[in-house]
């Protein structure tokens, strides 16, 4: 029998406690053994709950139980997860964990401490809710040089998006929208200004090249900045507006990894990923593309992915996982500067001068727009060269195209 104690009764949590309890007998004939919720720490008081029995107000009651043998940690954040974790792993029991913060900035020494202390850390839930992508990443995709990872990571800010995109909604009213269906926190910040994708993309990055980059090391730009116009100048030559997170591997080892908004031709499998949705897309030298789509996150999407993890374990409590990767340092992750693309660029002014100062490009049109303003897509080239080519030009919005 293996037992497991959960770390938190929010929406995860207790998605975990529904998932071990009501798929108990389907779990334990593919697991070939029973596997039994033991704990589940709490602050509060749940006296109605059908779990109550389970409910401990101290971490030291499962730390020091020899019987837990995996802790599934859904706290979040990175610090009171991450003392748990530690000492979980220190007292030899495997963690499953939800938590991208913690996994994005201490997952190197967490790997590192789970193999010390003869147990395994997992985290699939971390990125993608229920989407597998992790496992295949470090299995199916093993014999693969990965050279792209490119996601749309975030389900609140492709909700937003494609409200803004298919009922003309401004992104207040969007997030507005998606802040009264749940999908949007109170303090939406996390999401609207990247630093979700961000944690995400570092976790993939990592997997995908082997060396740990942190979120301090990517550029972040959110979506606060697409308006509506935007959205009408990207549909009116086949694009459409996604908030993208990338990391590409460069030469002697290094990686460019970034979240921007991205112009993302219609034709795209990503441009179709659309409400709350997330997708991600891996090349490989052996097997070109694939792409990993479906729930990002969600109470039992998510949930899936945690007893998934904890299934794994309960297999075999011992087996080494492989699913670490090295330390990172300064110089790790380059910035995206140095990545030719075509842009999308509205600014003040007039053609001639965007002809002017960019040479040949593509102009756009929509309805409505205001005498002086001008939106083109330009040829190939780096951000800084750009810039340096629009310094007569008031620029409005500048996005990356994804070619």
């Amino acid at each position: 029998m293996v037992n497991v104690a959960i770390l938190g009764f929010g929406t995860v949590g207790s998605g975990v406690a529904e998932l071990l309890t009501q798929n108990g007998s389907l779990i334990e004939r593919r697991v070939d053994g029973l596997v039994r919720l033991k704990y589940i720490l709490d602050v509060r008081d749940f006296p109605d709950s059908p779990y109550r029995d389970c409910f401990v107000k101290e971490f030291s009651v499962i730390e020091r139980d020899p019987e837990v043998d995996i802790v599934v940690e859904t706290i979040g954040g990175a610090t009171v997860a991450l003392e748990y974790t530690s000492r979980a792993l220190r007292a030899g029991k495997s963690v499953v964990s939800s938590n991208k913060e913690l996994v994005a900035t201490h997952g190197c020494q967490l790997l590192k401490l789970a193999r010390e202390h003869g147990c395994s850390y997992l985290f699939e839930a971390s990125v993608g809710g229920g989407i597998p992508i992790l496992r295949p990443l470090t299995s199916c995709l093993a014999a693969n040089e990965l050279s792209q990872v490119t996601g749309i990571l975030n389900g609140t800010t492709n909700y937003i998006l494609t409200r803004m995109i298919r009922a003309g909604l401004t992104f207040e009213q969007a997030l507005k929208e998606a802040q009264d269906k749940g999908y949007a926190e109170k303090d939406p910040t996390a999401d609207v200004d990247g630093h979700d994708a961000c944690r995400k993309i570092c976790i993939l990055a990592a997997l995908a090249f082997g060396r740990q980059g942190y979120p301090g090391q990517v550029p972040t730009q959110g979506i606060r900045g697409v308006t509506l116009e935007d959205v009408a100048y990207a549909d009116s030559a086949g694009y459409k507006i996604k908030l993208l997170g990338r990391a590409l591997r460069q030469p002697e080892g290094k990686v460019c990894a970034f979240v921007a908004p991205h112009l993302v031709p219609g034709e795209d499998p990503l441009a179709g990923v659309e409400d709350v949705f997330n997708a991600i897309a891996v090349t490989g030298n052996a097997i070109g593309d694939v792409m990993f789509y479906g729930r990002g996150a969600g109470k039992m999407p998510t949930a899936s992915a945690v007893v998934a993890d904890v299934m794994d374990i309960a297999r075999d409590l011992k087996r080494d996982r492989r699913n670490d990767w090295e330390e990172g340092d300064p110089g790790l992750v380059v910035s995206d500067d140095g990545l030719s693309s075509p842009w999308y660029v509205r600014a003040s002014g007039s053609m001639e001068q965007a002809r002017q100062a960019v040479g040949e490009l593509h102009p756009l049109a929509r309805s409505g727009a205001p005498g002086g303003e001008v939106a083109f897509l330009t040829p190939v080239m780096t951000r800084p060269a750009l810039l340096d080519r629009l310094k007569g030009m008031q620029v409005r919005s500048l996005f990356r195209v994804l070619a």
